[in-house]
């Protein structure tokens, strides 16, 4: 026999009915719709995603990852507030803050479950501010995890103890693009915001109104995830393509809701997810991973399989809308060029040449090559210029091998066809890959777990 729906209380304090819970498809499209009453978002993946966030705060208890929830924007006046002021209304406990210090929202989320609402954080983690916000940065790091906790010495010098305290708390954190850390945003779903145009109207946002419509929402939300909440904790959702490791990890709490939801939901969550992970752009990409992939398309263009490091960096500084010509006042010169690519077990050989000459350079094949670097941090394109050139062979038997000419009409490179031609013709946009935080110490660091 099927068991009676269960019962909530939804409306005012002053009005209360009684009403059985409705399916989870219907209470995320309500979310989807009040959000996008009092917003215009960048694409139609936004308002679902954000209210699969918003309802994933009311069981962030039931997952071991809760993901940070990141609206940068261009400039300001962008909807980045907004979307924190609406959300406030319909998640569990939220702590709504500018400017809190570190000590006082590691208080505030060791004492009890609340979802962090952080705004402005741009001022926060600018370093032209000059403020030491790493104890800020560890803690939003370590709090996606459940099994998380910061220790602490607690009482005085003569009976000082060690104390464990849980900072797993689910946080959106909004502000100007550019300064948020990488060990952060690889940690979360990022919305690229942007400012209304005048033919894109909203409502009004009246506080007082918006608070009393919300509640019904929420109360019905959080009946719903009560209801639902056995089958949320053994949830295994399955992951689109190219969604794995840490972005699996931060996705799971996300589509485990919408598979529980039914309807709409199973499909419009996981074309969400591939949206934001797999069609992300080079400005999520680390300094290292976006060097690789201007490599990778230079070797590719030239169809070579070596290169010297003079003729690599003369490359690099031609293209137009890449970093580097000017890296932090100067160009990228050849021992910032290694150290980078060290990071990758990437290291300078000798590269013979035609004529004779043997000067230092980077090969796609070998022990040290690229081609390895590439197939791990560029997972989402193949590396075509290992399948169109030979094994290297050691320097001492190798003969010379002349650089071939490119094809006059070859798509995405140009130049003389010489060897000392530039790659000004390429082009600077690479393939999206996952996130890798820019390590300077061991590019593995970066563990999903």
């Amino acid at each position: 026999m099927t068991a009676a729906p269960a019962l909530h209380v939804v409306g005012s304090t002053d009005d209360r009915q009684r009403s059985p819970v409705r399916s989870g498809a219907e209470v995320l499209d309500d979310v989807t719709a009040f959000l996008s009453r009092f917003l215009v978002l960048p694409s139609e993946h936004c308002a679902p995603t954000i209210a699969l966030w918003f309802a994933h705060t009311h069981a962030a208890h039931l997952f071991y990852a809760t993901p940070r929830l990141i609206l940068d924007s261009a400039e300001p006046g962008s909807g980045k507030t907004r979307v924190l002021e609406v959300g406030q209304y319909l998640v569990r406990e939220p702590e709504m803050t500018i400017s809190a210090t570190t000590a006082a929202l590691f208080r505030m989320v060791s004492s009890g479950p609340i979802t962090i609402l952080f705004d402005e954080v741009d001022a926060i983690f600018n370093p032209k501010n000059g403020g030491n916000y790493e104890d800020l940065r560890a803690m939003l790091n370590a709090g996606y995890k459940r099994s998380a906790t910061i220790a602490r010495c607690v009482g005085d010098a003569k009976a000082m103890k060690v104390e464990r305290f849980p900072v797993y708390a689910p946080a959106a954190l909004a502000g100007i693009a550019g300064h948020m850390p990488a060990t952060i945003t690889t940690r979360a779903i990022t919305i690229h915001m942007r400012k209304r145009a005048p033919d894109e109207p909203v409502e009004e946002f009246l506080e007082e109104d918006v608070e009393h419509e919300a509640a019904p929402i929420r109360d019905e939300l959080a009946a719903w995830i009560e209801q639902t909440s056995t089958d949320l904790a053994k949830a295994r959702p399955t992951m689109p393509p190219g969604v794995y490791d840490r972005s699996a990890e931060i996705w799971k709490p996300l589509l485990a809701l919408a598979d529980q939801a039914g309807g709409h939901w199973p499909e419009t969550a996981r074309a969400a997810c591939q949206h934001f992970v797999n069609a992300s752009g080079p400005g999520t990409q680390s300094l290292g991973v976006r060097l690789l992939a201007d490599l990778r398309e230079l070797f590719t263009a030239r169809g070579v399989d070596r290169m010297p490091t003079a003729d690599i960096l003369s490359a690099l500084h031609s293209l137009d809308e890449a970093p580097w010509g000017d890296l932090h006042g100067k160009p990228l010169d050849a021992r910032r060029l290694s150290k980078e690519l060290s990071r990758f077990d990437v290291h300078s050989k000798n590269v013979r040449q035609p004529g004779g000459q043997v000067p230092k350079g980077f090969r796609v094949d070998g022990e040290d090559g690229l081609a390895d670097a590439w197939r791990r941090y560029l997972p989402n394109a193949a590396t075509s210029a290992t399948a169109a050139t030979a094994q290297v062979r050691p320097v001492a038997d190798e003969k010379p091998m002349p650089l071939p000419a490119l094809p006059e009409t070859q798509s995405g490179s140009g130049g003389s066809g010489n060897e000392n031609r530039s790659a000004t013709g390429l082009t600077s946009e690479v393939a999206a890959v996952a996130p890798v935080a820019d390590n300077t110490s061991n590019p593995r660091s970066e563990d999903p777990t």
